[in-house]
């Protein structure tokens, strides 16, 4: 019989394995190959757990409280998720975006334009602290850039991903990098510091990878790009005084002013400029508010561009957080997560494996959790006594959580972090996670620069007994 512990049920490691991989097999067959929405097969899953929950002897409260405490770490990126829509809409209405766009046409060249949206991803992240707001809004301008100069928008999206996840993870700004370094107990620029061994090689294979693409990519139309260029100059406030809504983004996030009260102002400071140049009724501006901002320049790709934004073009993605964060907290309160982390942690026996393990755990949360934050917290507070009791540092620990937690998120479809780039970019994330090098190739790293430097801890400590 199953044993109880506070009045639940106890799932074993063998049976927490199998009801994870029922999980995934379901959502890898419906998702991948049957390609569906994520939405139906998550929701589907969802039902399936809460009735084997039910049979399993969870009252449903216990299964309503799971939900609710799933749904609870969600709260303020959903939040941020409404608030982003409303910036995309007043941004373009504004002029913001269209004015980076038209400078980009002026400033990128085909060969350099991969290498030159992943650099300057990362250095707008690194200075405000977020992939949210870099995405949002420079890699919108940049998906329009590319998609008229011929590059692939997958190839657009993964430079534009790589870029802000890569600034996010090292800024002292970023909430990921903070958390990992409060997890871990130490100071966040010996967090930061830590990282070089990790994310600056990634960034650099990175840089290289998207030079080599960039060169067999791109068939741009010059006179296309004339035109568009010509269309943006008539149909939008193209100055340098509609980019002030960026520079206070930046201001704020130098100030830590939290993500929301950021994004509102940002916003409101772009209706007020485009109101200046451009005045518009209450009901129209409030139909971008809600529905996004929809040109008319007459030219139809142009149109299809800077058509965007809006509460609504965000609901979709809400729904799909919503059902993978549920999904998420009745794993958590059933305590099947526990379960795989102690079960993982018998068969560790050597430092390189409680790094791989680390690095497993926080990949797993990311799948099945689908929760940045939780990605970091749960195997950080799981494995720490193991990295202290091993006499690891603490920077070993808090590394693994930013690159294989963190970094990691904005690979998942389903993931907090997915939803909200295929939102933002509107492109499938199937497209673009193929061509984000930085989270893929940091998350290798971390795994074996941990090898690698757990044995050469072990090799120290023998040189030092001898």
């Amino acid at each position: 019989m199953a044993k109880k512990k506070s009045g639940k049920p106890h799932i074993s490691f063998p049976e927490s394995l199998i009801v994870i991989i029922c999980i995934l097999l379901i959502l890898g067959y419906l998702i991948i190959i049957k390609a569906q929405s994520p939405q139906v097969p998550l929701f589907f899953s969802v039902i399936l757990l809460m009735f084997y929950g039910f049979i399993r002897g969870f009252s449903w409260k216990v299964i309503m409280d799971g939900i609710e405490e799933g749904i609870k770490p969600g709260i303020i990126p959903l939040v941020i998720f409404l608030t982003i829509g409303i910036l995309i809409a007043t941004w373009i209405y504004a002029g913001t975006i269209p004015t980076i766009m038209y400078f980009g046409f002026k400033l990128i060249s085909i060969k350099f334009f991969l290498p030159m949206v992943f650099v300057t991803c990362s250095l707008i992240a690194l200075v405000c602290g977020s992939s949210f707001t870099t995405i949002s809004t420079l890699g919108i301008a940049f998906m329009g850039i590319g998609e008229t100069l011929g590059i692939s928008l997958g190839l657009t999206a993964g430079a534009i991903v790589s870029g802000a996840f890569f600034g996010a993870n090292v800024s002292p700004l970023s909430g990921t990098a903070n958390l990992a370094a409060a997890i871990g107990d130490v100071d966040l620029y010996d967090h930061i510091k830590s990282l070089v061994w990790t994310d600056l090689p990634a960034w650099l294979i990175s840089i290289v990878i998207y030079f080599i693409t960039g060169l067999n990519h791109g068939n741009a139309n010059l006179k296309m790009i004339i035109s568009m260029s010509n269309e943006l100059q008539n149909n939008f406030w193209i100055s340098w005084w509609v980019l002030l809504p960026v520079i206070l983004l930046l201001v704020t996030a130098w100030l830590k002013m939290p993500a929301v009260p950021s994004l509102a102002f940002g916003a409101i400071f772009a209706i007020v400029i485009g109101w200046i140049h451009k005045p518009i009724g209450v009901n129209r501006l409030a139909n971008y508010i809600m529905n996004g901002y929809v040109a008319h320049t007459g030219n139809a790709n142009m149109d299809t561009l800077l058509s965007k934004g809006g509460i609504s073009s965000m609901l979709s993605s809400l729904s799909l957080i919503i059902f993978a964060l549920i999904l998420g907290g009745l794993l958590i309160n059933y305590g099947i997560i526990k379960s795989l982390i102690i079960g993982i942690e018998k068969f560790i026996n050597s430092a390189g494996k409680l790094i791989f393990a680390t690095a497993i755990t926080c990949i797993g949360v990311n799948i099945l959790v689908g929760e940045q934050y939780l990605s970091i917290i749960l195997p950080g507070e799981s494995f720490k006594e193991s990295f202290k009791n091993r006499s690891l540092p603490s920077t070993y620990l808090t590394r693994v959580l930013s690159d294989a937690g963190g970094a990691v998120n904005a690979i998942v479809p389903w993931s907090v972090s997915g939803v909200f780039i295929s939102g933002a970019l509107q492109i499938n994330p199937f497209k673009y996670i193929p061509f984000a090098f930085f989270p893929i190739i940091v998350a290798i790293l971390t795994i074996l620069i941990g090898f690698i430097l757990s044995h050469k801890d072990k090799r120290s400590k023998i040189n030092s007994i001898q």
